[in-house]
């Protein structure tokens, strides 16, 4: 399994927007993409402005394919213009 977790600083005023449209991503995701495995939007419990999505793949290859994908492309469309990010903070294959 290929996993990875992705940090973004969002603007206050969009934070709402942010969880929408990352869950949004993820159930598309999810039910859209073989080897899509799991998609979590975590809040950081001391940083409201702070969110991590923790994603895991069957392998790189179905990470790609999440990347090159529709799903992939519209979050960032939306999420671009109101947060930082992605940050990366970890990635690699469960050994």
């Amino acid at each position: 399994m290929y996993q990875f977790l992705v940090s973004f600083t969002v603007d206050p005023a969009h934070r709402e927007d942010f969880v929408e449209v990352a869950r949004k991503t993820a159930a598309d995701s999810l039910a859209n993409e073989p080897g899509s495995l799991r998609f979590e939007v975590i809040a950081d419990e001391e940083n409201p402005d702070l969110f991590y999505l923790n994603e895991v793949y069957a392998d790189v290859d179905a990470f790609n394919a999440h990347a090159s994908g529709p799903h992939f492309g519209a979050f960032f469309a939306e999420a671009s213009t109101y947060a930082e990010g992605p940050t990366w903070l970890m990635k690699g294959t469960v050994a």
